[in-house]
């Protein structure tokens, strides 16, 4: 790990304490997209490629839609283990340790990162063609990306779906979002396809 990365994931814990401290999650969406957008241009651990960094002027996201933010209870389901292999960090483990049901568009289950240090991952996919087929991340607290809940329940806004690196540039390998983390709806919400891709 070099000193830059740690540069980059307090940059990313501190923009989600901000979200997190923000009343006005509309505000507080714009501020985290600007804060990407500074990472992404301009910082050494971009995942963006040399040649897409130099005409890069912000990533694309749809419009925020406040209907789709909810504060969700973390309901009980059927425990189960995945073993994820990536490039850099070996097999990733997680447990299914839930799931969230988001009002009229289904359910996506919530897992634990079964390694050192542990943290609650959420990815989602959907059948939006402009969202990135792999899925996306809402919640990846073992990275600092963190929308905040309280008693059990989980802030879900997919306003803040997010790409992994590996969207944008094919030397990372990140856990895609299995098949219960799948919506059979479009949602246009969150970042959407790069147009360097």
């Amino acid at each position: 790990m070099s000193l830059s990365l740690l540069d980059w994931r307090r940059s990313v814990t501190a923009t989600y304490g901000r979200v997190r401290a923000d009343t006005d999650p509309a505000h507080a969406w714009l501020a985290w997209r600007a804060s990407r957008d500074a990472l992404y241009a301009k910082h050494p651990d971009s995942p963006l490629l040399p040649e897409d960094r130099a005409g890069f002027t912000g990533l694309p996201f749809a419009p925020y839609d406040p209907a789709l933010r909810w504060e969700l209870p973390i309901e009980e389901t059927t425990p189960e283990r995945r073993e994820v292999p990536t490039i850099s960090d070996g097999v990733v483990p997680f447990e299914r340790v839930g799931l969230v049901q988001l009002p009229d568009l289904g359910t996506l289950d919530v897992w634990w990162l079964d390694s050192y240090g542990g943290g609650i991952f959420v990815p989602v996919s959907d059948t939006n063609p402009a969202t990135y087929g792999g899925g996306r991340y809402l919640i990846d607290t073992a990275k600092g990306a963190d929308l905040g809940g309280a008693d059990g329940r989980l802030v879900i806004d997919l306003n803040f779906a997010y790409n992994p690196s590996c969207a944008y540039n094919p030397a990372w390998m990140s856990p895609l979002a299995p098949p219960t983390n799948y919506l059979d709806v479009p949602i246009n919400a969150g970042e959407l396809l790069s147009v360097h891709r």
